[in-house]
């Protein structure tokens, strides 16, 4: 085992490999740029090295530092977290190349999984399906638009490279062919460095499913259930949940084979995510298709954590050192229904990340109750990293129990000084789709627009000058009545104005 682990993240998730490596008496080095200099997960590592200004890419990506720090400090191995430089190969060889451990898949593994297209070629020839598309070696504008011919309308215009939503665009009508190719070329050149695209068969009113996987480097591969990620917003994931209780027994059996077999098929060591799309959920028509891999932790590894009782940040560990895997597959049990959901510093109506200094900052607490989160009260949340607040698990014996105690927890979260999506999250857990697990891929984006539209203005500040009228009635003035734009938030307690 390692004696002394360099995490090069921030945040929770340092904190969260901060946390099992504490359990297992194994050192900890946390980094920090100048903005995180007093952050928790700098203070509770065992040391912490600078590695730069508050720019990301002169601190969190900055391989250069990471692999100085990790040489200052006398780490003798590395995780990487998730997100900044988790599946990059480049950074996993490098720390390799230095003597380092690295907790994670090897590069070989990172740079074929981390290529759609090579990934897709990989699951043909497992035998897992794909979703029908084209990518065109020639990678001109005439030729995806034959692509986008080829494959049929609706579409989906996909960056090779990344993820995220990046670099992806939908296409209904052949009039809009080259300024989707051209806005995903774009998006995907400047987001990736690689502005290659290939194209999908668009799969509408789908589910996503996704299976944890993690191998060995002695042959040993296994998956530890599904996760259903459905709740997504632009392509990004709001809701994940274990296990995936709205697709029939064979397809869940069928997709966790099909997880195994492709990472047997890569030789894929340490944790990783196979992705699927699924339609048909609850017909006789249900089928599902490869989507991609992502060769890391998820962020949604805690609700694995709460069904199966396994810390898989520790089997990261164990595998990294070259241990076997401690269990098999029989081994791994499933018990009761979990859900996460992520509170951001956020204007869920405009779709805006906030920033500003957290006044006031409690945790929910209780029984199947887990808060993983890499702030404190009076701590700034600021513009140069992802605005997450804290992730919120609740693990019950039924998915109505889980719903239920997560729709709580968010409610009695108590943050002041910015704005969050607690009320936004609030209202999606209590919609009777979500409660029915009837919602797909598309569901938030369809419904957004309307449940967060203002009402007429008249009536936003008729509300707005009775509210101020009730508090302070001998101090109001004609200017003080806010604009219905501003002052509306749908999110709200009271359901009308911010006052």
């Amino acid at each position: 085992m390692m004696r002394r682990v360099l995490v090069a993240n921030r945040g929770e998730i340092a904190r969260r490999v901060i946390r099992t490596c504490r359990r297992m008496g194994v050192a900890t080095v946390a980094v920090y740029s100048d903005a995180d200099r007093d952050a928790l997960h700098v203070q509770e590592a065992n040391a912490a090295v600078r590695i730069g200004p508050p720019p990301a890419v002169d601190s969190y990506l900055n391989i250069r530092a990471l692999l100085e720090a990790a040489r200052e400090s006398g780490a003798d191995a590395v995780h990487p977290g998730y997100g900044f430089l988790s599946e990059n190969a480049d950074f996993a060889a490098a720390c390799m190349d230095a003597g380092l451990t690295w907790i994670g898949p090897t590069p070989e593994a990172i740079r074929l999984m981390g290529s759609k297209t090579a990934a897709r070629a990989l699951a043909l020839e497992a035998g897992v399906p794909l979703v029908p598309g084209h990518r065109p070696d020639d990678q001109s504008d005439d030729a995806m638009d034959r692509a986008v011919a080829e494959t049929g309308l609706p579409a989906l215009i996909k960056a090779v490279a990344g993820g995220g939503g990046k670099g992806m665009r939908i296409v209904r009508a052949h009039t809009d062919v080259r300024d989707a190719i051209a806005g995903a070329r774009r998006e995907a050149a400047h987001a990736f460095g690689n502005g290659d695209l290939y194209v999908e068969r668009l799969i509408e009113h789908a589910r996503h499913i996704e299976i944890q996987v993690f191998g060995d480097q002695h042959g040993h591969v296994l998956h530890l259930f599904e996760r259903d990620c459905s709740l997504q917003r632009r392509h990004q994931k709001v809701i994940e949940e274990a296990p995936a209780s709205a697709i029939s027994d064979a397809t869940r059996v069928a997709l966790r084979n099909a997880a195994v077999a492709l990472c047997r098929r890569a030789n894929y060591t340490n944790a990783g995510t196979v992705e699927f799309l699924v339609e048909g959920v609850g017909t006789t028509a249900e089928r599902f298709y490869f989507l991609e891999m992502n060769t890391r932790l998820q962020v949604e590894h805690p609700v694995t954590e709460a069904i199966t009782g396994l810390d898989l940040v520790e089997l990261q560990l164990r595998v990294a050192a070259g241990d076997a895997l401690p269990i098999t597959q029989d081994d791994v049990r499933s018990g009761g229904h979990a859900i996460e959901c992520r509170l951001y510093a956020e204007d869920s109506r405009r779709l805006l990340p906030q920033s500003g200094r957290l006044l006031r900052y409690r945790e929910p607490a209780g029984a199947g109750l887990r808060v993983d989160s890499g702030v404190r009260e009076g701590q700034t949340i600021g513009v140069h990293y992802d605005p997450l607040i804290a992730k919120l698990i609740a693990h019950a014996d039924t998915r109505e129990g889980a719903l239920d105690r997560l729709r709580e927890a968010v409610a009695s979260f108590e943050v002041l000084g910015v704005r969050t999506n607690a009320g936004f999250l609030r209202h999606l857990l209590s919609t009777p789709e979500v409660r029915a697990d009837r919602a797909d891929t598309g569901f938030i984006d369809v419904h957004l627009p309307e449940w967060a539209a203002p009402p007429p203005e008249r009536i936003v500040r008729a509300a707005a000058a009775l509210a101020a009228r009730l508090s302070t009635p001998d101090a109001l003035r004609p200017g003080d009545i806010p604009d219905a734009t501003t002052a509306f938030d749908p999110w709200s307690r009271l359901g009308v104005v911010r006052w």
